[in-house]
Order: C-alpha cells, then sequence, then structure tokens
C-alpha cells in the first residue's frame, strides 16, 4: 500500500508559506497579464497540495470538505486567481475520487495524480446551454472500446495549462440534453482550439476563454453512473463551498488592508480613536459572519457525509436550498465587504501602486454573483421553496 500524502496541518503550512513567499509576489503581475498564475500552481505540486482530497488509501491527505476550504480560504487572501484554480482542480478530484466507484481505471489515475501531481480542469459550459451546466449538447459517441468526444465550450478555465480535463456531455447521441456524464480525457487524448478571448474585469489569472475541444480515447475514461447524481452530490457543494472560502480570503485580505491602514493612522495621534476604526470594527462583523457561514456548511457536509445515508441527504431539495443559499449570501457579502474596505482606506486603496491597494480584491469579488448566474440560482430557489417543508 501506496504511503498517505502530508496531513492538513502540514498542507495548511505549506500553503501559508506559498501564499506569502509565492502567490502574493506575482499576484499583480498575474492580473495585469491575465497569466495563468504557473510559480504558485508550481509551488503547490511541489508541497503535494494537489493531491489533498484523493484518498489516503490511493496515497494522498484524504482532506475533508472543511480542511479543503481553509486551503483555498488561505491562499485567496495572497491570490484570488491561483486560489479559484486551486478550488477548480479540487472539485475536480472530488468527482473522480467520490464517483468512479470500484473502477480500476480511475484508482490508478489518482494515484498517479498523486505522483506527478496532476492540474485538473474542467469544461462544463458549451455553446447553446446559455450557462445551464445541468443541460449538454455534445455527446460521447462509443464505438468498441474506444470514445470520441467533440465540445464548444464558453469558458474552460485553465484548460490550455491543465494536464486533463473533464468533460461534460450527453450519455450518447440519442440520449436527452439532461442525460448527462463526465468523462476524462487526458492531454495526450485532445486538441483545443481557443475561440475567444480572457481579457475581464478580474479573476483574469483564470485564463478562461473559450475552447472548440476534440478528444478521444478508452471507455474507462467515463466516469461511472451519472452526472445528475456527481453534481448534486459533489460538484455543486464542493463549489459553493469553496469558492465561498476563496471569497471570504479576497475579502479578509482587504479587511487586513484597511485594518493596517487605521492602526497607522492611530499612531500618528496616540490615545486618540480614529473615526476609521469605529467603520473597521462594523466591517469586521460582516467579515466574521461570512466566515462561519461556509466553515459551518463545509463542517456539516463532512458530518452529513459520514453516515451510511449521507450521499442521499445530499440529493435532498433542504441541502440544495442550502447551497444555493451560501452561494448567493457569500457572492453578495464579498463585494461589499470590499467596498467598506475601500471606503476606510481611501484613495490609497483606490491607487494600484499602493500598499493598500484593493483594485484587485474588489475586481475578483465582482465575479462571485456571475459565477453561475446569482439570478439563475434564485430562480431555482423559488421553485425549490414553493414546495419544501423544513422539518
Amino acid at each position: 500500500m501506496k504511503q498517505a500524502g502530508p496531513d492538513f496541518e502540514s498542507l495548511l503550512s505549506a500553503v501559508k508559506g506559498i501564499a506569502a513567499d509565492v502567490a502574493a509576489r506575482h499576484a499583480a503581475d498575474v492580473d495585469a497579464q491575465a497569466r495563468f498564475p504557473h510559480e504558485t500552481v508550481d509551488a503547490l505540486k511541489r508541497s503535494q497540495l494537489m493531491s489533498a482530497p484523493v484518498p489516503r488509501i490511493l496515497g494522498g491527505s484524504g482532506c475533508t470538505m472543511r480542511e479543503l476550504a481553509l486551503l483555498c480560504a488561505t491562499l485567496a487572501q495572497a491570490c484570488g486567481s491561483s486560489a479559484m484554480v486551486l478550488a477548480m482542480h479540487y472539485i475536480q478530484v472530488a468527482c473522480i475520487a467520490r464517483h468512479a466507484g470500484d473502477s480500476r481505471f480511475f484508482a490508478g489515475y489518482l494515484r498517479e495524480l498523486v505522483e506527478q501531481q496532476y492540474v485538473l480542469a474542467s469544461m462544463t459550459s458549451e455553446v447553446g446551454t446559455f450557462g445551464d451546466t445541468r443541460s449538454s449538447i455534445c455527446a460521447v459517441e462509443v464505438n468498441g472500446d474506444r470514445f470520441v468526444l467533440n465540445k464548444d465550450a464558453t469558458t474552460g478555465s485553465y484548460c490550455a495549462q491543465a494536464d486533463a480535463i473533464l468533460v461534460t456531455c450527453r450519455r450518447a447521441p440519442d440520449a436527452p440534453k439532461s442525460d448527462q456524464v463526465l468523462v476524462l480525457v487526458r492531454k495526450a487524448d485532445y486538441t483545443l482550439k481557443q475561440t475567444t478571448s480572457w481579457d475581464t474585469m478580474g479573476m483574469r489569472g483564470t485564463c478562461s476563454p473559450g475552447f472548440r475541444l476534440e478528444s478521444q480515447g478508452h471507455v474507462d475514461q467515463i466516469v461511472p453512473g451519472s452526472f445528475a447524481d456527481s453534481s448534486a452530490q459533489t460538484m455543486v457543494p464542493y463549489s459553493h463551498i469553496l469558492w465561498s472560502s476563496l471569497w471570504w480570503g479576497i475579502a479578509a485580505d482587504a479587511v487586513g488592508r484597511a485594518a493596517t491602514y487605521v492602526r497607522g493612522d492611530a499612531r500618528k495621534n496616540p490615545g486618540v480613536v480614529p473615526p476609521t476604526a469605529t467603520r473597521l470594527a462594523e466591517v469586521s462583523v460582516q467579515l466574521q459572519a461570512m466566515r462561519h457561514n461556509w466553515l459551518a456548511l463545509a463542517q456539516e457536509f463532512d458530518d452529513t457525509t459520514a453516515h451510511p445515508d449521507g450521499m442521499q441527504e445530499l440529493l435532498s431539495i433542504g441541502w440544495a436550498l442550502k447551497m444555493n443559499h451560501l452561494k448567493t449570501a457569500a457572492s453578495e457579502a464579498a463585494p461589499q465587504i470590499v467596498h467598506r474596505a475601500l471606503q476606510i482606506v481611501g484613495i490609497l486603496g483606490y491607487k494600484n501602486d499602493s500598499p493598500f491597494s484593493l483594485g484587485r480584491h474588489y475586481r475578483d469579488s465582482l465575479s462571485a454573483a456571475l459565477m453561475i448566474s446569482n439570478e439563475r440560482i434564485a430562480a431555482k430557489s423559488a421553485s425549490m421553496l414553493l414546495v419544501f417543508k423544513d422539518d
């Protein structure tokens, strides 16, 4: 049996060092050039952080949702784009680890991921589905033990930099749009043609233009089961909890800069509490509430999945509503907190060449409400609330 990876405390210590020494140093250039944060990702690989969600029996660290969220939140305080890449990678690894069943291929692939520290991307968007990840136009076509899968994606976060991509598609050419599966395509299996640009307001380092994917591979690379289950039980909760944690990390760094500014202001007039200190106290309440929200739901996820019937609970309306509410609350709170921090710091936060600059934080946090549109989520929640009865 392969030795398990580093424990959580070791990983957290490593992330703190990477955040301070690598991610923070390159964050401004990653943002300015809209380039992949390769220095940070390389450092994460060296510390075996890419295999944090892989079960310990397969050589990974077997981190819980709460632990993964803390890792993402820590990195986000230095670079939001780097943390988003890490979170998205964790989501894909979890989909394989939690839904590949007894597949010998995927067990072997996860062991390989531990050794090589692969970076996994996803391709869930598609031209013509208008942002609905639970609907696909493209289909996997199986012929014997081989498949062909081609897809036009509206966005493909860091797909050009990844070692493999998990792609959503219809189970077969004659399957309904909602009858989907996940397919792992490795770098040697596919070609990518970039179809759109990625010159965005924020999250520029995620490198998420549109792509035309053409791929083929062995049928063993099709994740067993239905994407409907892996979406509800893994992709959605991992996305909303990990994203919320990193949005908090961005907001926390903004408040941290505001706190440093206020303390500097106070030193100029010893014994006098500056007016900005009251604003700092007020925004700190909001920051704490945001943190407690994602931490509590991360812990609830871990507690729920520890029970034999936990995976079934994740398919319930009640759990879906909790995830929707968390995503909406966190994505709305993050830019509000950064805005309040900006009001505290003033012009020094508005300037890009200031140590108190909050421009990147502001722009990155504004993406939160657009990543799976809050309007779409609210509409789904409204429909569920019509029939949901809270026990």
